[in-house]
């Protein structure tokens, strides 16, 4: 039996128009599949404000010039529009669900695993995953208790191996490994 496990897929933003469109701080790999239309969403309102709904469902979406923007169902105007910006956008996976690029990882596939440096050594497990404008980033705790943070590029991170539960990171001094003044200290 599989249990669940929900992902962030995106930040409503600004009306776009009259007729309720908005459009969508997106913050999945997978856009096309997440907004699909009929797709239903949980939303969290920001930090000290409530949600005027506790689900949305898309009703229709399009690009344009870069930007996602979303129609959902019961969203007629640029008022009702305007009432949900800053509401965060949620989606409900299985834990066991792949997404669809072999390349990409959900969050709660890597927060725990085990980090491994180039020789094989154990360097520290990751406890989490911020997403930043440029990249990614893992949050590594070393067994000694300091924390790291690692750009979760290829040039950084050449190997992600879910099935034995580990990452290998190409670490350099003061990466994730203090350094060598450091250690003295």
């Amino acid at each position: 039996m599989s249990s669940s496990v929900e992902v962030l897929v995106g930040r409503v933003g600004k009306p776009h128009g009259i007729r309720g469109d908005v459009t969508v701080d997106v913050r999945t790999d997978e856009p096309d599949r997440r907004f699909a239309p009929g797709a239903r969403l949980r939303v969290e309102a920001p930090r000290g404000t409530t949600a005027p709904v506790a689900e949305l469902e898309v009703a229709s979406t399009k690009w344009h010039q870069g930007v996602l923007l979303v129609r959902f169902t019961g969203v007629a105007d640029r008022t009702q529009a305007e009432a949900l910006r800053g509401l965060l956008m949620h989606v409900t996976l299985d834990e066991d669900e792949q997404p669809e690029d072999p390349e990409e990882f959900y969050d709660h596939q890597l927060v725990g695993l085990a980090v491994h440096d180039l020789a094989g050594e154990r360097i520290g497990e990751v406890t989490q995953v911020l997403h930043g404008a440029a990249q990614d980033i893992l949050g590594v705790r070393t067994p000694d208790g300091r924390d790291a943070l690692v750009p979760f590029v290829a040039a950084l991170v050449p190997e992600v191996d879910l099935a034995a539960g580990r990452v290998v990171v190409a670490d350099r001094p003061g990466l994730v490994a203090p350094f060598p003044d450091e250690d003295e200290a």
